[in-house]
């Protein structure tokens, strides 16, 4: 098959491209070319700008596709371009969207189903917060779904959306599972905020690439969404236990007010996991429609580790005020609410 992948190449489309190539399937990627891949010369690459229409169109010129994966789809009027562009150009259209698109929805109930989509929209929260930024992140993805869903209700455009929780990877590049993993290497333990305490549904990469391969090769769920979740659901307690186990190392957890976190600045950097923009995904019509068979989460967290451990990536910058998180503790002299060994 002739697969065009749209957007980055520096996580899930990097590893969706070797995994095309592997299945013997011909690979096309479009995107700015900002970063360079690591991707076999045998991937035909153009460039140009995705929110740019006309650059889009230049580039794939009157190039058909049998399938198109579409990973950095953000705002409903690229949608709607790239719906025109690939009109009858295209055999399946495979769409990444997020589970924000529920955490938007007023009393959607945890874990979300693919029905849990329909309700009332909750207002914009606070402009220039986190929380404004991922609810702003949540609708776009919304809109980009609704103008997929016109467009098959209206001509058959064959999408399929792909709703996605915190995707933890070997190439994440906001380093957000490793923000964890320097903070047991360093033995101060995780800073967490004390309430509320949401639980943690995530996905391996890994799995993520099988869902759109398994989209593409077999040609399903052309009209419908789909959510793409590993089986097991976590306390934040439960996550450091099992992965501070894997790394062979004691810690703790500490609950400090999320009042004070936040008014220090040190949220979502001290313990990203810790956010209502997480969201938990019912993952069984991924199961049942789709064939999915996901990796236990303590087969992944150890892929990842050891992938750390043999090649460390520079320190990020969610670690640069380490000192002032384990400043609070001492300060507050609070007591841990666990103490996880190996």
């Amino acid at each position: 098959m002739n697969i065009l992948i749209i957007g980055g190449t520096r996580n899930l489309g990097h590893f969706l491209a070797l995994a095309l190539l592997n299945a013997g399937h011909r690979v096309t990627i479009f995107n700015r070319g900002r970063t360079r891949d690591q991707l076999p010369a045998s991937v035909e690459r153009l460039r140009g700008d995705r929110t740019q229409p006309d650059q889009i169109a230049a580039a794939l010129g009157r190039r058909t596709f049998d399938a198109v994966v579409d990973t950095t789809l953000y705002k409903q009027e690229d949608a709607e371009a790239i719906i025109r562009l690939l009109r009858d150009r295209t055999g399946h259209y495979i769409f990444l969207s997020s589970g924000q698109v529920y955490l938007v929805v007023e009393g959607a109930r945890r874990p979300f189903t693919e029905d849990s989509y329909p309700g009332l929209l909750m207002p914009a929260p606070v402009e220039n917060t986190f929380s404004y930024e991922e609810w702003q992140y949540g609708m776009d993805k919304r809109r980009c779904e609704d103008a997929l869903k016109a467009a098959w209700e209206r001509e058959k455009f064959p999408y399929t959306a792909l709703r996605l929780p915190m995707v933890n990877s070997e190439r994440d590049h906001f380093f957000r599972l490793y923000n964890y993993i320097l903070r047991l290497d360093d033995g101060g333990g995780i800073i967490a905020p004390s309430t509320p305490n949401y639980p943690l549904r995530h996905v391996y990469a890994s799995d993520v690439v099988q869902a759109m391969l398994r989209a593409i090769e077999r040609g399903k769920g052309e009209g419908k969404a789909y959510n793409i979740s590993q089986d097991e659901t976590l306390t934040l307690e439960d996550f450091i236990s099992l992965l501070a186990s894997i790394m062979g190392v004691e810690t703790q957890i500490i609950r400090v007010p999320r009042a004070r976190l936040q008014a220090d600045g040190l949220l979502p950097d001290c313990s990203p996991f810790s956010e209502r923009w997480m969201s938990e995904l019912d993952n069984a019509r991924s199961k049942s429609e789709l064939g999915m068979v996901y990796t236990p989460v303590e087969t992944y967290l150890g892929a990842i580790v050891a992938h750390y451990r043999a090649s460390p990536p520079p320190t990020p910058s969610s670690y640069r005020r380490r000192k002032a998180e384990l400043s609070i503790a001492a300060e507050l002299n609070l007591e841990a609410t666990g103490s996880y060994k190996k």
